[in-house]
């Protein structure tokens, strides 16, 4: 697998004032030469405030979709600003609890470290701490890990096998691997990020907001639900089964959807 596969196009938002320091810039190159994209936060104004990130950096997380956040704890330099970034997170962790948030920080030692920590733990979210001078190489490193990385191929129960890398859902029957050609573009995405979800944690949940993405028209939410229901559909048709509402893909109410092994 080359670089460029790596990160395999997944959107990580940048939000650090310090972005155009040679350091950030720096990481923002092994980001992309891993194959990520990197959306940098940037607001523009004579007097840019930590608040002014935190309203672009909530505004981002809807447009951009990213798979994850690269956030700074410290914006500015005065004391009310020095753990602005912890605000932020507790602002993304209320719109999406499931973003791996990576936090850039100079807190990782001294008297400060405690604070930055207990204020992590307080919110419901995947997030990690690494120090502002760690090499680029160690913050994507860190970036993938916890986002999560799939294997080549991720089975769904004894029935189906997903191959992300090469765009295919299988039907398995006594070792036969049989393609499914109806499951393609948007519905093939919304499986693949179900079974990673499933693959990193049985049970997780993936949120409406982070499937929503590959959805289209003006209800995403709409949009959504029929990819669903015909990839249920499609599935089911492969195997000779009809799924129910609470088998194989489940819709949790008011907050997104989880994949489970179906049973034989």
């Amino acid at each position: 697998m080359t670089s460029k596969n790596i990160g395999g196009g997944q959107k990580i938002l940048v939000v650090d004032d310090e972005h155009m320091s040679d350091l950030m810039r720096s990481v923002l190159r092994r980001l992309e030469t891993d194959g990520f994209k990197p959306v940098v936060v940037a607001p523009e104004g004579p007097h840019v405030t930590g608040d002014d990130y935190e309203t672009q950096t909530l505004f981002a997380m809807e447009t951009e979709r990213p798979s994850a956040v690269l956030l700074d704890v410290r914006f500015g330099e005065y004391d009310s600003d020095r753990f602005k970034g912890l605000s932020i997170l507790k602002k993304i962790a209320e719109r999406d609890s499931a973003m791996p948030v990576l936090m850039f920080t100079q807190y990782t030692q001294g008297p400060y470290r405690d604070t930055a920590v207990s204020a992590s733990l307080s919110v419901s979210a995947s997030v990690d701490f690494i120090d502002k001078l760690a090499s680029p190489e160690e913050v994507v490193l860190r970036l993938r890990r916890l986002i999560g990385s799939a294997p080549e191929t991720i089975k769904i129960g004894s029935l189906f096998e997903l191959d992300p890398e090469n765009a295919a859902v299988y039907a398995v029957n006594d070792g036969r691997r049989d393609l499914i050609r109806e499951i393609q573009g948007m519905k093939l995405e919304i499986l693949n990020e179900l079974a990673s979800a499933m693959y990193r944690s049985e049970g997780e949940l993936v949120p409406f907001s982070r499937l929503e993405r590959f959805s289209e028209g003006e209800d995403s939410r709409a949009s959504l639900r029929v990819r669903i229901r015909e990839l249920k559909v499609s599935l089911g048709k492969a195997v000779s089964r009809e799924f129910g509402a609470n088998e194989l893909i489940i819709n949790v109410r008011n907050r997104g959807y989880r994949l489970v092994n179906p049973t034989d």
